[in-house]
C-alpha cells in the first residue's frame, strides 16, 4: 500500500506561524518618500527639464478605503505619428515601492488614457510623469487621503 506524504511537516507549518505577524508588519516598515520619487525618476530621464500640464489626473481627494482607489491619468495628444504619447509613469510617495505602473503607447493607441484601481497604504501623492514622442516631458501630482490603509495598515 502507497504511504501518504505530507505536503508539509510540522516543523515547516509552526515556523510559517512563527513569521506570518512579520508579514503584517513588513508593509509598514519600508515606505516610499518623495525624494525616492524623485529619484525614481531622475533614474529614468537624469535631470532632463520636466514641464507641467497636459496631463489630467482624476483621483479621489478622500479615499475611504485604501485597497481600492481610483486612478485615471489622460494626457492630451493628438497621438499621430510625429506626436504622441510615448509613456505615462505612476507613482505614489507612500506605498512600499515609489513606481506603480507604466503604460506605453502608440500612435495606434489612438487615446493616451488610462483607469485602474491601486492599494494605497496611507495619505500620499500619486504623481504621474508622460513621455512624449518628441523627448518632453510633462508631470502632474495628486494627494489622496486614505482613512483606511489598502497595504496592509
Amino acid at each position: 500500500m502507497a504511504q501518504i506524504k505530507p505536503v508539509a511537516s510540522r516543523r515547516q507549518i509552526l515556523t510559517g506561524l512563527a513569521t506570518a505577524p512579520l508579514l503584517l508588519v513588513i508593509p509598514n516598515l519600508a515606505q516610499a518618500t518623495a525624494a525616492a520619487v524623485e529619484a525614481e525618476i531622475k533614474k529614468l530621464y537624469g535631470d532632463k527639464a520636466i514641464g507641467s500640464g497636459k496631463i489630467k489626473l482624476d483621483v479621489p481627494q478622500i479615499a475611504e478605503n485604501g485597497l481600492v482607489v481610483p486612478v485615471t491619468v489622460e494626457v492630451e495628444s493628438p497621438m499621430t505619428d510625429a506626436d504622441y504619447v510615448k509613456a505615462i509613469h505612476v507613482f505614489a510617495d507612500g506605498n512600499p515601492l515609489p513606481g506603480v505602473v507604466t503604460y506605453r503607447f502608440t500612435p495606434a493607441s489612438g487615446k493616451a488614457a488610462v483607469s485602474f484601481r491601486m492599494r494605497l497604504a496611507a495619505t500620499q501623492n500619486i504623481v504621474c510623469v508622460a513621455e512624449m514622442s518628441n523627448g518632453s516631458l510633462h508631470t502632474t501630482k495628486s494627494e489622496v487621503k486614505v482613512t483606511i490603509g489598502g497595504c496592509g495598515g
